[in-house]
């Protein structure tokens, strides 16, 4: 079968952060406008919506007391946000934030509704398996936390979901500080029925079949393509592919999500290098209709962490649309 052309890609920056800023993860809210964390500086940032086209001001909401990384939409705008100290003490908690009759520059209160125990080492990627239950990477851990909430998200359990060694992280790797991640960000397709992840560290791309009843794996992961400098993704379950961010690598990639594709993952931004996508690090698909599939939102570090031509760049938000070919 022949390989799915590429389609034209548009990268259009809708939002500048300071210089430095690490932006992690981002989600999109009803109304069209997003929420980002920026894991280094501990911060949460609101971009105004619905679905910016042009670049507007995005607005500091809250500082956390530790590094902040995934955000979870769990009901109508409540989030819940991994608070980790995956590099010094391994502290890590879950917070829920409810915005709901939220305005900008007025304060949210972050409630911790969960602490981990001391098998916790990094908290990554997050992404809901189904009501209320959610999957949390843990990147240095080597495995993904099952997170099952309660009372409106006001109380939370997590055991152990899964762990495999292409989980693991490589504590001997030979990449510039920081330590790369292993597993790093998941999505769940309820319509394929699998939870998807990256591993950094072990430069692949992986599934795991889960179980529609108990959101338990239903077997062991599945290899899917091998690829560096994965960081997280979106998912387009009807035309099979995921949109991989490569942090380091400075590229946005379509990776098939079969098995025995694998030699079908093809660039389709920043390669020749773009200074646009410079660091990019999460993806998450439009709100508006018929944006699944075509539009998507990649948030960046500028190249904080490895700085492509020496040069750090402002951390932005960037609109990328993906214009199919007529066939």
């Amino acid at each position: 079968m022949a390989i799915a052309p590429l389609p034209d890609v548009t990268l259009t920056p809708v939002a500048h952060f300071p210089q430095g800023h690490f932006l992690e993860n981002l989600v999109v809210r009803a109304d069209g406008s997003l929420l980002i964390t920026a894991v280094v500086q501990q911060e949460l940032w609101y971009v105004p919506g619905p679905a910016p086209r042009t670049l507007v001001d995005p607005v500091l909401v809250h500082t956390f007391d530790h590094p902040v990384t995934g955000i979870v939409e769990v009901e109508p705008d409540v989030f819940v946000v991994s608070l980790t100290e995956g590099y010094t003490t391994h502290e890590s908690h879950l917070a829920r934030l409810d915005f709901n009759g939220w305005a900008p520059g007025t304060p949210v209160v972050p409630e911790i509704i969960f602490t981990f125990d001391e098998r916790v080492r990094a908290l990554n990627g997050s992404c809901a398996l189904g009501p209320g239950v959610l999957a949390v990477a843990d990147c240095f851990a080597g495995l993904v936390w099952r997170v099952d909430l309660a009372d409106g998200a006001h109380h939370a359990t997590a055991r152990v979901w899964l762990a495999h060694d292409t989980m693991a992280w490589d504590p001997d790797g030979e990449v510039a500080p920081p330590p790369q991640p292993g597993i790093n960000g998941v999505r769940y397709g309820a319509k394929t029925g699998y939870l998807y992840y990256t591993s950094t560290a072990q430069k692949v791309f992986m599934r795991v079949p889960v179980d529609p009843t108990t959101l338990d794996p239903s077997g062991a992961p599945e290899f899917v393509a091998a690829i560096d400098n994965a960081d997280d993704f979106c998912v387009d379950e009807d035309a099979g592919f995921a949109y991989v961010t490569r942090h380091r690598a400075n590229t946005l990639d379509r990776v098939p999500l079969a098995p025995t594709h694998g030699s079908e993952v093809r660039h389709l931004a920043g390669d020749p290098f773009d200074p646009v996508i410079a660091g990019p690090s999460s993806a998450y698909w439009g709100g508006e209709p018929g944006d699944h599939g075509r539009v998507l939102y990649v948030t960046t570090d500028g190249g904080r962490t490895a700085p492509p031509e020496g040069i750090v760049r402002n951390a932005a938000l960037l609109r990328v649309e993906l214009d199919p070919p007529v066939r």
